[in-house]
């Protein structure tokens, strides 16, 4: 795809040869982001391990500290006293049996994130071709299949992040707004990276981290080492 003339000029200010430190590849990416909105920072890490193999899947959830910017409106399916928690932490929406109707009937996905306690997966899992594709699936791995749903629905609300495998071995996350300053970016950068590395799987051969990119909504890609300081 032919990229704008905008585009070309901002890239120009990134050797493409060259792997830099990462709080030197933001500050090129918050100075190449030139669209008219607020661009997500986005950190894309492909892995050396196969994601077809059960045992060298990686996935988990973090905080970011300074959150990504974004405003996440949050679905939990629980009933009871465990209900009420949700609504007292600030969920959107809260309901069982009713919100899986609406959703089958009526196509309806005005949420970011699922929250679900373990006795309601039975009722969830009726969903599952339809939350499946789009990456809501509660899961117990990303924490959003738990008894404890005030702390998560205040996580999911806080800058809680989900990061997962593609199928050609990336794992694709935002970590802030170019508006943040470089120093909140850096934090949120090895606040997820560093959970990365960490989950690492034991069956992971040769090099984990092949490459490393930063970029911008609309701006160009800027390669960076992958450490984590």
């Amino acid at each position: 795809m032919k990229k704008g003339k905008k585009y070309r000029e901002v890239a120009k200010l990134v050797d493409r040869a060259k792997i830099y430190e990462p709080a030197e590849a933001l500050e090129l990416v918050r100075k190449t982001a030139t669209a008219n909105f607020d661009e997500t920072v986005e950190l894309h890490v492909r892995l050396g391990v196969d994601s077809r193999h059960a045992d060298q899947q990686v996935r988990g959830a973090v905080v970011l500290p300074h959150g990504t910017g974004r405003t996440r409106r949050v679905l939990v399916f629980a009933k009871g006293p465990k209900a009420e928690e949700a609504r007292a932490a600030g969920a959107d929406f809260v309901g069982d049996d009713d919100l899986v109707e609406k959703i089958q009937k009526e196509s309806w996905f005005d949420f970011d994130v699922v929250i679900a306690t373990p006795d309601m997966m039975s009722v969830v899992g009726r969903l599952g071709r339809l939350l499946g594709p789009k990456g809501l699936m509660p899961n117990p791995k990303s924490g959003t299949v738990t008894m404890d749903v005030g702390q998560a629905v205040t996580d999911s609300k806080g800058g809680k992040v989900e990061y997962r495998l593609d199928k050609q071995n990336i794992i694709h996350c935002p970590i802030g707004k170019v508006s943040f300053p470089v120093e909140k970016l850096l934090d949120n950068y090895n606040t997820l990276m560093g959970a990365i590395i960490r989950a690492k799987p034991a069956a992971a051969k040769g090099q984990y981290v092949r490459r490393c990119t930063l970029a911008a909504t609309m701006g160009p890609g800027v390669r960076t080492t992958g450490r984590v300081d």
